[in-house]
């Protein structure tokens, strides 16, 4: 991997943990959620008459992957409105690898070797620390976050594989991406619409920077990794971008003020250190 290619990765990864926190700042999360896909939807509805379009055979999946990233969303604000930046993020971050692993060994065959193995434990060790560092408010609020994360990551390891089902079967990976992008966003859309009853127009002319802001960072992070994933090993490319839990961590103390202390950020680094071995071993 040359370095301006890990650099861009790197780029991504504080990107992604960068839409985080605006989420996790944003005065009302499913409106700020959104703005932020709406984004994504916005720049590639223009592109989709000159991408290739997907296969039928890909259809069923790119149709279940939407329908999973509004699960994915739901939880994602759920856990933001009771605990941490840097309780929530590494949490669902961490365990959707793992599940994936899991559910690629059932559905595809795909095992393991011993360096994925030993990838798992070390993530599985950061999880778990993490359920006793909850971060603000009370140990009931800090245990629903944990819960609410976890699902979060179970939507992200669901996503990813019908993903991946989907995208080998679509004729075009940036026809699928496209799709999924625009699909995703006008769903996520009407779901707004229908919860908050009108109050998705007012909230953008007052917000629409943060949105604008915090679309772009999703939607260059998404893209980054996309693109690097053509210019170098894939299991390099997905290591160096989970330091995105390490950034979050960052953020979590510097940007929003949260609890924070050696314990957190060690576990932040084990989950980044698990995750990374077992896509090193992929």
């Amino acid at each position: 991997m040359t370095l301006s290619v890990a650099l861009l990765v790197l780029l991504a990864a504080l990107l992604h943990a960068g839409w985080n926190a605006l989420l996790k700042l944003g005065n009302d999360r499913l409106l700020t959620m959104t703005l932020i896909i709406g984004v994504g939807g916005a720049a590639a509805l223009p592109l989709l008459p000159f991408l290739p379009f997907p296969a039928g055979a890909s259809w069923p999946f790119l149709l279940l992957s939407a329908a999973l990233h509004l699960g994915y969303f739901f939880f994602l604000i759920k856990a933001y409105r009771d605990g941490d930046l840097g309780h929530v993020y590494p949490v669902a971050r961490g365990i959707a690898p793992l599940l994936v692993a899991g559910g690629a060994a059932v559905l595809a065959g795909e095992n393991l070797p011993p360096l994925g193995v030993c990838g798992i434990v070390l993530a599985s060790a950061g999880i778990g620390s993490l359920a006793f560092l909850g971060g603000k408010g009370t140990a009931g609020s800090a245990g629903k976050a944990y819960l609410y994360a976890l699902a979060t990551g179970a939507f992200i390891a669901a996503y990813t594989l019908s993903d991946g089902f989907g995208v080998r079967r679509s004729g075009g990976a940036l026809g699928y991406i496209a799709w999924l992008f625009f699909i995703s966003a006008v769903a996520l859309t009407i779901a707004a619409l229908l919860a908050r009853r009108g109050a998705l127009a007012s909230y953008t002319r007052r917000y629409w920077r943060p949105g604008l802001a915090g679309g772009a960072m999703c939607a260059v992070a998404y893209g980054s990794v996309i693109w690097a994933l053509g210019e170098a090993p894939m299991a390099f490319v997905s290591a160096l971008r989970e330091t995105s839990v390490i950034f979050a961590a960052l953020f979590s103390a510097l940007l929003l003020k949260e609890a924070f202390g050696v314990g957190r950020l060690l576990a932040a680094v084990t989950v980044a250190a698990g995750v990374a071995l077992l896509h090193l071993a992929a």
